[in-house]
């Protein structure tokens, strides 16, 4: 080794300067742009050139050394290093094995050459030549102080450009890992190398007596060049296709979801099996993948983000990072014991959740308030409402207002259940107070608008605009939510308001005819109740162009105030009779027009089937001249309409005149005993009125 003295004093690594060039060259390391993925990155080409040309210079003139064949290398293929010489049996033995008997034969073969190593690194073949330069370093030790310095200088020249070679390449693991996998392992092996030199030296040497080239760290360099790899790959949006509708800040989460999602995978698959275990590769990576993530995160977290890039944040945040990116089938296991963070910290997170919610909060109200407006305003023009499916319809606004609702619902949904929870109980609180101001406005183009050539059409089609939001709020609202009861009573309001205005002039029409009930002493009532159902049929038609639900509803209240007007008429002591037979008669003539009355409203569609036996009972009544018969149906009559009172019962047994005032006593009281509470949807006798 002595007589190699002059090459290295002579050549450019032997010189400072040439040193400092070099070294200097190869710290393009830390220029993150820097990448030797299939090519060789030393230092300068004339100072590599000038090593060669002096080294042969050097070697001509001791022929027996140029004749010294080099050693070609190669990793076998459980990753080991050997040598071109070694038998596959050698070869099998690993790195650790080799390298123990490259050092005992340190004292009988010569330390190898610069040539040597540099052939290897030219070739690729960074673990042999990290172990040529580890046997070489190692012969250095029993050198002089003035000869360690000039010789470890060479050494450390060598090192820099084989570092550079290292950890070039596994700043480019990802993408070496599935194309070049034979290079990313001989960088790994070299490193590995290299950290096993630093424990030997470690244990061999006291602390206080370390130089200052061992331990030489390339771990922490390592971790370094992975961290430089990440930020590289993670900031490098140009790989990620562009998507037209995302935002800069839109494009930017998903390109490094994408990019963290995909780099991990090939982390898990190819990468980390070429490390040892204590080098905790996919944590590593993990863990930076992450923290740039969250770091890029809370930036755009605590920037002025729009609207839309706030909501898509915090899905990410809450929905796609957690359950696409750390769930994903490959990755799920090892992300479990890394016990990744969220993206953004708890606080930051539920502010901007606030800001979101305030947002669509706002936004919704806005619409409700427009949408009302440009309502009111098509109810001025002089134009018919649309018909859809033969039903006069207003439904912009509702379909609008519930399509937004619903929309925003979702979308808060989707980033979280608790946000969807959240956001739909803000807005359900500001649909009733909506609602109210839409009634409110139909009450007063009900009072205004009479004159309106479609004034008629256009209460319909708002009757039938209120089943919308009926059937979004029975369906999606809790029964036990307060504001659910406020909406259906209000929407309820409309309904009823728009019928009353509707059968104002039917009931108008029906009154003078159900006045000749007792003024012709009941004497015509076929023919009475055949104009009654008359003239209520041609209202009726009209009535189609309700909306099913709404029609069955106005026609069971038409039901209702047929049934009761006739009532009515039985109650206006007008008729007093004392023969039976007059009495049956009487009932006859009830049973008869209680009969065609049940088909006429059944066949026009009502369901209110619990008003079929009232005036049937009634006639019964009448016709019994049994006391305990008559007692009987009239406990039956009070138990299916539980809202007769005694009032009423006494005025209609004035036609029964020839009941003594012991025996109408005694019926009435057993109605007293009889009569429960009343149900709240069987209300015929409590609307009408005894004077």
């Amino acid at each position: 080794m002595m007589k190699m003295l002059p090459f290295f004093q002579s050549g450019p690594i032997g010189t400072r300067n040439g040193s400092e060039s070099c070294i200097g060259a190869n710290r393009q390391l830390e220029n993150p742009s820097t990448s030797v993925a299939g090519r060789v990155p030393t230092c300068p080409e004339p100072s590599v050139d000038e090593i060669w040309t002096r080294y042969q210079e050097k070697m001509s003139e001791r022929p027996e050394a140029a004749c010294r064949p080099s050693r070609a290398s190669s990793i076998t293929s459980n990753g080991s290093c050997t040598s071109a010489g070694d038998s596959p049996e050698k070869g099998k033995k690993g790195i650790k094995d080799i390298l123990t008997n490259a050092f005992k034969k340190i004292k009988k073969t010569k330390p190898p050459s610069v040539k040597q190593i540099m052939d290897l690194l030219e070739e690729h073949k960074l673990c042999d030549a990290a172990q040529h330069l580890i046997v070489l370093e190692r012969s250095l030790s029993s050198k002089s102080e003035e000869g360690l310095n000039i010789s470890q200088q060479d050494v450390e020249s060598i090192y820099e450009i084989l570092k550079h070679k290292v950890f070039s390449i596994l700043k480019d693991s990802i993408l070496l890992a599935k194309i070049n996998p034979e290079l990313l392992q001989q960088a790994v092996e070299a490193l590995k190398e290299q950290e096993k030199e630093d424990q030997n030296y470690t244990l061999e040497n006291p602390p206080d007596q370390h130089m200052k080239f061992r331990p030489r760290k390339w771990k922490e360099l390592w971790m370094a060049t992975v961290k430089e790899s990440v930020e590289t790959r993670m900031k490098d949006t140009s790989r990620t296709p562009r998507t037209e509708k995302l935002s800069t800040v839109g494009q930017n989460l998903l390109h490094m979801g994408k990019t963290m999602k995909e780099d991990l995978t090939v982390v898990a698959k190819y990468i980390k099996q070429l490390y040892p275990p204590e080098f905790n590769v996919f944590s590593t990576y993990a863990e930076l993948y992450h923290n740039y993530f969250a770091c890029q995160a809370q930036e755009n977290a605590e920037s002025q983000l729009e609207h839309k890039d706030i909501c898509l944040l915090l899905s990410w945040v809450h929905n796609i990072y957690p359950k696409d990116v750390r769930k994903d089938p490959v990755l799920a296991e090892e992300l479990e014991k890394v016990k990744l963070g969220s993206l953004l910290p708890s606080g930051l997170s539920k502010e901007l959740e606030k800001k979101y919610l305030d947002s669509e909060e706002a936004t919704i109200k806005n619409s409700l308030s427009k949408s009302l407006d440009d309502e009111i305003q098509k109810w001025k023009e002089d134009k018919e409402p649309e018909k859809l499916n033969g039903h006069f319809q207003s439904e912009l606004l509702a379909i609008i207002l519930i399509q937004s609702i619903y929309s925003s619902q979702e979308e808060a949904k989707s980033i979280s259940v608790a946000m969807g929870e959240e956001l739909s109980c803000r807005l359900w609180k500001e649909l009733p107070a909506f609602l109210r101001s839409y009634r409110d406005a139909f009450e007063d183009f009900k009072e205004k608008g009479k004159k309106h050539r479609f004034y008629r059409p256009i209460l319909i089609a708002n009757i039938n605009n209120c089943w919308n939001f009926r059937d979004y709020t029975e369906k999606n609202m809790a029964e036990k939510d307060y504001n659910k009861a406020s909406i259906l009573s209000t929407l309820g309001d409309v309904e009823n308001s728009g019928f009353e205005v509707l059968l104002q002039q039917l009931f108008a029409q029906l009154k003078p005819i159900y006045k000749r009930f007792t003024e012709n002493k009941w004497e015509s009532s076929n023919e009475i109740m055949n104009e009654i159902i008359k003239t209520t049929s041609k209202h009726i038609s009209d009535f189609r162009t309700l909306k099913d639900p709404f029609y069955h509803a106005i026609v069971e209240k038409i039901h209702t105030r047929l049934v009761k007007e006739y009532i009515v008429r039985l109650l206006k002591k007008k008729v007093s009779l004392k023969n039976p037979a007059q009495q049956q008669n009487l009932a006859q003539n009830i049973s008869k027009n209680a009969a065609d009355l049940e088909d006429f409203c059944t066949s026009n569609g009502s369901q209110a089937t619990w008003l079929n036996s009232a005036l049937p009972k009634l006639a019964e009544i009448i016709r019994l001249q049994d006391l305990g018969a008559i007692k009987i149906e009239v406990a039956t009559l009070a138990t299916t309409y539980p809202d007769i009172r005694k009032k009423h019962l006494e005025a209609f047994l004035y036609i029964k005149a020839n009941l003594s005032h012991s025996e109408r006593k005694s019926i009435l009281g057993y109605l007293a005993d009889s009569t429960g509470s009343t149900s709240p949807g069987i209300l015929l006798f409590s609307n009408i009125s005894m004077s």
